[in-house]
Parts: structure tokens; C-alpha cells; sequence
């Protein structure tokens, strides 16, 4: 991982560019939560300003992570542009607009910065498109959704739930209601007037 090690210090000329290949052991080297696969090419420029140094990443490939619906694994393509400013300083110290790092040793370790800007690129959910995900996943969980909804043995649960010294009213519609929501409907619909 000292490849991931951007020396700022001993920077001898005004601008240098790094270019990684970012495989499978890379995340796991750094034991990442989310992201387990991927290939993934990163060009970083260091360009060195008054007191401070910026750095542009530039990231692009595909990562795989698993599927919030079927759980199988699915790859995501990644194109993204990040940068980070970073000065030399006494101590360690992470602020929203730049990085300082000790002046003594005199570098930036990339690694989980890297892999951040990687994750924060990927869309929120993760899910197959539809009908990829896979079918026997889809089969039992649409049989388990379908026996919440529908099924007697969940009505039956509902029911056991009533208070014991109250009586279920109906609704308009035939159903049962709980007399304690028809109280806190009331007080709300007195609100609302």
C-alpha cells in the first residue's frame, strides 16, 4: 500500500502525475465496507501552490457490489472527478476544505481517499435493472411479501394485538379498527376544524 504514499515534502517539481490501477486486492487491503471487486484506473495530478497542494483525481472503471434486492453481485460503472487541497503541518488534521499532515513525514497516504471518492460516485440504491435480478431470490421474497399482505395468519396476529377490555369497531369498509386510533383520530380531526 506505500504506493498509495504521494510524496508532498520532497516534491521537486511544480506538478507530477501518479496513475494507479485499482483491482480486487486493493480492496481488500483496505478492508472496504461496501466495495469488494472492481478495475478501476486513476490518474491523479499534484500540483504544488503557495502553502498548499491540490490534488485532482480523475477515477474511472467498474466496481461490483451486491444487489439490495437479490443480494447477487452487480458492477456499476464509475466516472468521477475529485480534488482535495492538503498543506504540511504539525499535526494530522481532516477540515472540510483541506488536509494537513505532518510536516515530518511529509506525504499523503491516497488509499481511503480514493475509495471514498469511489463510493460517494455510486448511486444510492443498488439494484439490477428490471428482471436481472435473480429469480429464485425474487420468488421468495415475493412469497414472503405476499404472506405479510394477504395472509389469514397476519390478520390473525392483528387481531391479538386489541386491547383486552376494548372491542374492535368496524370501518366503513368492513374491517376491524382499533377503538384507541379512533380516539386519536378524533382528537386530530377537532385540530383541523
Amino acid at each position: 500500500m506505500d504506493i498509495y504514499k504521494v510524496e508532498l515534502k520532497d516534491m521537486r517539481a511544480d506538478s507530477c502525475r501518479y496513475e494507479y490501477e485499482l483491482e480486487d486486492a486493493f480492496f481488500e487491503a483496505i478492508e472496504a465496507p461496501e466495495i469488494q471487486k472492481g478495475h478501476l484506473h486513476v490518474q491523479l495530478d499534484v500540483k504544488k501552490g503557495i502553502g498548499v497542494y491540490h490534488l485532482s483525481f480523475h477515477t474511472e472503471g467498474v466496481v461490483t457490489v451486491p444487489c439490495d434486492r437479490c443480494l447477487d453481485d452487480m458492477d456499476i460503472d464509475v466516472d468521477t472527478d475529485n480534488w482535495l487541497d492538503v498543506k504540511l503541518g504539525a499535526d494530522y488534521l481532516d477540515e472540510e476544505t483541506c488536509i494537513t499532515v505532518p510536516e515530518e513525514e511529509g506525504y499523503i497516504d491516497v488509499a481511503w481517499f480514493l475509495y471514498e471518492f469511489i463510493e460517494l460516485s455510486l448511486p444510492m440504491k443498488h439494484v439490477h435493472a428490471p428482471g436481472e435480478c435473480n429469480p429464485q431470490m425474487m420468488g421468495a421474497l415475493n412469497e414472503h411479501l405476499s404472506h405479510m399482505a394477504g395472509d389469514d395468519d397476519f390478520e390473525a396476529t392483528e387481531a391479538e394485538e386489541e386491547p383486552e377490555n376494548g372491542n374492535l369497531t368496524e370501518r366503513e369498509d368492513g374491517q376491524p379498527t382499533d377503538p384507541r386510533w379512533d380516539a386519536l383520530k378524533s382528537i386530530l380531526n377537532n385540530n383541523n376544524k
